[in-house]
């Protein structure tokens, strides 16, 4: 359903997107999972046809995005990141609003709307002006505005971003649900946690450009059984390398000033060796960081940094 290939993005010099290419089928949730900058939204503003690719192409249910953008179009429903409501409207006024700007109208829209309205809980609260919602409230208003028309496609560009924990689980519940009805959904995030339970396949992307992706399963078998283990403290290079090469199974993803990061199995019951080899060769170890094998561990692995970093 939805097709990129080698998609680039440049504002002038600055490239927010380098030849990203991927594909998302009908029924699954494809998660883009990033740190804020990365590239995801200015990927899905190029999906959906707000922005211009610089160059590859994107189809979308068979249809190219930029010679024919109104089909494509057609079979989109997005949830954007920023919430786009009408304050003073009710909850039910702006369904309207935006249910005809999809083309519905008369019966159809008020059976989408009622719809809405009961699947993301807001049924008693239709008539209210929005200004009175709180922030899950709005978030879940958002969603309904995007599915009304039953698309084939969503996109989801951090849907669930500063909301209450009630209201994230209700919207991971939505999410889910579009999918199992068919509808291939694009789900944007920079929560490690959503993307492990939420996702059936995902990329990870930084600085524009994807550096893994697969079935979270794929993902892991990148990084092993091994735990990703992080030393700060001073360390003589030489000596250092020498020391660990002494370590079976052990690999040494990063030397920077003042900082390891080594990929072992069962670091925590091997650190008091390492921490001999480590003080035989002159080192000084002054903080120990030790993450079992997960998403993160794997981001930390490709980008040598912390998501949330």
């Amino acid at each position: 359903m939805i097709e990129v290939d080698h998609l680039r993005k440049a504002y002038g010099p600055l490239v927010a997107v380098e030849d990203a290419s991927f594909t998302a089928r009908p029924g699954e949730i494809f998660g883009l999972l990033g740190p804020n900058g990365a590239g995801k939204s200015t990927t899905i503003g190029c999906i959906c046809g707000l922005l211009t690719p610089t160059a590859g192409s994107i189809r979308v249910s068979g249809h190219d995005v930029v010679a024919s953008a109104q089909s494509a179009k057609r079979t989109i429903g997005v949830v954007p990141q920023e919430i786009a409501l009408y304050e003073d409207l009710t909850a039910r006024e702006n369904l309207d609003y935006w249910g005809a700007v999809q083309g519905l109208g008369g019966a159809a829209l008020n059976s989408a709307i009622q719809e809405a309205l009961q699947s993301t809980g807001l049924a008693d609260r239709a008539r209210e002006p929005v200004k009175r919602f709180s922030g899950g409230m709005k978030r879940r208003l958002n969603f309904a505005a995007g599915i009304l028309h039953k698309p084939k496609v969503l996109l989801l560009d951090e849907p669930t971003v500063g909301v209450d924990p009630q209201s994230r689980v209700h919207l991971l519940d939505l999410v889910r649900g579009q999918a199992k009805a068919g509808a291939c959904v694009l789900y944007t995030t920079h929560y490690m946690e959503e993307a492990e339970t939420l996702c059936d396949r995902l990329a990870i992307i930084d600085h524009g450009r994807i550096i893994a992706q697969g079935t979270l399963e794929e993902l892991r078998s990148m990084l092993g059984e091994r735990d990703l283990l992080r030393l700060t403290g001073v360390f003589p290079e030489q000596a250092v390398r020498a020391a660990l090469a002494q370590e079976p199974e052990l690999e040494l993803l990063g030397f920077e000033d003042g900082q390891l990061r080594l990929a072992l199995a069962r670091a925590s019951e091997r650190l008091s060796r390492l921490f001999e080899l480590l003080g035989a060769a002159g080192a000084e170890v002054r903080g120990t960081t030790l993450t079992r094998p997960n998403l993160e561990s794997l981001f930390i692995k490709l980008t040598g940094k912390e998501l949330r970093e």
